[in-house]
């Protein structure tokens, strides 16, 4: 089997060059992860010589609208989508934000939206707040297991019923960090003819969605944590788009990717989001050579696979440990291709988080302690949100001997 060549990967991100920042092991990848030179070259590129208004007459602005066009079909094409079915926002908040404003002028008293308190609050709070003031909307809680943090399938079906419009759930949780079976989570929603959101936040950047294939209505996450700038893209299903109230300027109602996005695009932002895609066909080349898969979806869906391969090893390694301690893991406590993420959130039963995150700073690793805005699930926990949980996430660019480094801090502090 194919091995990650993680020191080839680690050559396309200029912050392991950096004097300070290559010194540290990043491992608070699940704020945010650092971008590739196939990015921040095309960002260069923009502002220095296409710095304008775009899709004017002029040659600059061209190009900078062709790059900015070029961003919508490449990510849509690594998503299975239709380059109109996509969008682009300043962030998945916001996204969130905007739809459910958008949803909320078809709900009718007696309307049922259901909400874990799993989810990052972009994916449940917008949604809750439904059912603000006196129009009798109704929000029902898909609710954890209060020791794991974990959602039980079942207690989906047993909250759907012919008044349900709309679901949110997450892909995979950003503390508890078990991936859910979506495409299943799809057809009970469907056959309850409700639509489905999905939060794809830190499910993304271990694999791209294959959003069709998941028989979604709704997909969000964010490019800045799956190696892009500091954005928000949101996938909505033609024939939902449709019918959704415009959010954008009147002139733009007609236009698919604007009519969920009230302010003008970020240009420049956008216009280098195609080099993520770039950043994933070229690791891909490397590491399967040019083959007979010629279509974008199927080489990024090969390249993540090997990504997340190398991600549960290294998170295996991770929960082995934690396992040996006087701590309580959040979510599985075991690593499965598939099945969980390499975000793995703990709480040491005598040891503080203060402490925990001060030992491997002073090693040169980046953690991080907290709610991290899933702050009703840390509350299910029956934890104290101002303190929560600390939170090691990991992305394909973490090497082997950087887990090594965290192993013998933690088996150190714990």
């Amino acid at each position: 089997m194919t091995e990650l060549d993680v020191e080839f990967v680690r050559r396309q991100f200029p912050a392991f060059d950096h004097p300070e920042t290559g010194q540290w092991a990043f491992l608070e990848n699940a704020g945010g992860a650092y971008a590739p030179s196939h990015v921040i070259d095309k960002l260069n590129h923009f502002m220095v010589a296409t710095k304008v208004q775009p899709y004017g007459p002029s040659g600059p602005s061209e190009e900078a609208g062709r790059a900015m066009d070029l961003s919508h079909e490449r990510l849509a094409a690594a998503i299975n989508a239709d380059v109109d079915e996509v969008m682009f926002g300043p962030s998945t908040s916001i996204n969130t934000y905007v739809v459910a404003q958008a949803l909320k002028e078809r709900l009718r008293t007696g309307d049922e939206v259901i909400v874990t308190n799993q989810d990052h609050e972009a994916n449940s709070g917008v949604w809750r707040r439904l059912a603000d003031g006196n129009n009798g909307v109704i929000v029902r809680e898909w609710a954890v297991d209060p020791e794991t943090g974990r959602l039980d399938m079942a207690g989906l079906q047993r909250l759907l019923n012919e008044r349900t419009r709309f679901v949110a759930v997450t892909h995979c949780s950003n503390v508890a960090g078990e991936i859910h079976d979506v495409a299943a989570i799809a057809r009970q929603v469907h056959d309850a003819g409700a639509r489905l959101a999905v939060d794809g936040v830190s499910y993304a950047p271990h694999d791209f969605p294959d959003v069709h294939a998941l028989g979604v209505d709704f997909y969000f996450f964010s490019l800045y944590k799956t190696y892009g700038p500091h954005q928000g893209l949101m996938y909505v299903r033609r024939s939902v788009l449709e019918g959704i109230a415009n959010q954008a300027h009147i002139f733009n109602a007609d236009n698919p990717r604007a009519r969920l996005t009230p302010a003008g695009p970020q240009h420049g932002e956008i216009a280098c989001a195609s080099g993520v895609v770039d950043y994933l066909e070229a690791m891909d080349a490397h590491h399967y050579g040019d083959d007979d898969t010629p279509a974008c979806r199927d080489r990024v869906a090969r390249i993540m696979a090997l990504f997340h391969s190398h991600e549960t090893e290294q998170a295996a390694r991770i929960l082995a440990l934690l396992r040996e301690k006087d701590v309580r893991i959040i979510g599985p406590e075991r690593a499965d291709v598939g099945k969980r993420a390499p975000t793995i959130a703990f709480r040491s039963n005598s040891v503080s988080n203060a402490d925990v995150v001060a030992r491997l700073r002073a090693d040169k690793i980046a953690c991080g302690a907290g709610h991290f805005y899933a702050y009703r699930l840390i509350e299910a926990l029956g934890i104290d949100p101002n303190d929560g949980v600390v939170r090691l996430s990991l992305v394909h660019y973490n090497s082997a001997d950087e887990v090594s480094r965290l192993l013998n801090a933690l088996d150190d502090v714990l």
